[in-house]
């Protein structure tokens, strides 16, 4: 049974065929995210799925770039869970600020890029002008629990 959607955000979010997750529990000492202002800055989102990642290892050996382009779209499907816990509707976003990727990666692989836009792109379906952000991918020896990406967002929201 799908639940009724509580904004624009979340109805353009049923017609991709997706709901929000519920926030991710922190892995460590922290917290998913914190409002400072008219800004939310998450925590490094893992693409965690029911509380299990779809994968593990190093993006260019156990992970395909393509599967990889996918868990960071599901990270940021979790960013904007831990978002809307913070400001309660994703409609009060105005703009995706900043996108920082990290990506597992072995030492032959350099499409980053191309893995986080996973992210960037899923942003850009959701708000549109307002899912253009400026943008970080880092190649990371690991990340925690042996996942092959992690993002994190910073929204400004109304």
């Amino acid at each position: 049974m799908q639940e009724a959607t509580s904004s624009r955000i979340e109805g353009r979010l049923a017609e991709l065929g997706l709901s929000l997750p519920p926030v991710a529990k922190p892995v460590a000492a922290y917290q998913p995210a914190i409002v400072t202002g008219n800004y939310v800055y998450t925590s490094g989102q893992l693409p965690l799925i029911n509380g299990e990642l779809p994968a593990v290892g190093k993006v260019g050996a156990e992970v395909t770039a393509e599967d990889a382009k996918a868990q960071a779209r599901t990270c940021a499907l979790n960013a904007l869970a831990a978002i809307k816990a913070e400001i309660g509707d994703l409609d009060r976003v105005q703009r995706i600020v900043k996108v920082v990727g990290f990506v597992s990666s072995d030492p032959s692989f350099t499409g980053q890029p191309g893995v986080i836009n996973g992210a960037s792109e899923f942003f850009g379906e959701l708000f549109g002008e307002a899912g253009q952000h400026s943008r970080s991918a880092v190649g990371v020896s690991v990340l925690p629990l042996d996942a092959a990406v992690e993002v994190e967002v910073i929204v400004e929201f109304a």
